[in-house]
């Protein structure tokens, strides 16, 4: 375990059991069908590319980059970075997300994607923090509810850092005070 963190809140191995089955249900639910795959940045990644490998449709792949965060709370204020490249009019889309906390990304991400006319437009996360809910949104496919409890790892960070732990972890109250800043 990284020396920053207080505790392993899900291991590697359950994360990846969980990717598996999200796939399966995925594929399931959108079999004989394309689905657009919005990943939104930079968390998404690693989930994105595990769910993806073991997806059994055809599929497309975009990202997003959207930004309400400032350290370790959110801004309430939603800002888009990077926008899709492709025409999203009549697909089906699934946005992947690592965690949906306040709902406020999300809510505006849905708005967002769904003045562009897509057939279909659901929501993956791979953490749900309801307990932290500012706004009601519907996620169709959740990898892991979880509590209030501010995580790292496995594509999560806290100033660009730790994203590349394969677990996902609780970062310390030291480490979070220190401030610590991404690589130089």
């Amino acid at each position: 375990m990284h020396q920053d963190l207080r505790e392993i809140l899900i291991t590697e191995e359950a994360l990846q059991a969980r990717v598996r089955a999200l796939a399966a249900q995925v594929s399931l639910d959108y079999k004989g069908r394309c689905v657009t795959l919005v990943g939104v940045l930079k968390g998404c990644v690693l989930f994105l590319s595990d769910l993806l490998k073991r997806m059994e449709i055809e599929t497309n792949v975009d990202f997003m980059m959207v930004t309400s965060y400032s350290g370790v709370q959110s801004t309430g204020v939603v800002r888009t970075i990077l926008d899709l490249k492709q025409n999203i009019e009549g697909r089906d889309v699934l946005i992947v997300e690592d965690i949906v906390d306040s709902g406020l990304t999300m809510s505006y991400l849905l708005k967002n994607l769904s003045t562009r006319q897509p057939r279909s437009l659901e929501i993956c996360t791979l953490l749900d923090k309801p307990s932290c809910r500012k706004t009601k949104v519907p996620i169709k496919y959740v990898g892991f509810g979880i509590p209030e409890k501010f995580v790292v790892g496995y594509g999560l960070d806290y100033n660009e850092l730790y994203r590349n732990l394969p677990y996902i972890g609780v970062l310390k109250e030291s480490a979070i005070a220190k401030g610590k800043k991404s690589c130089p």
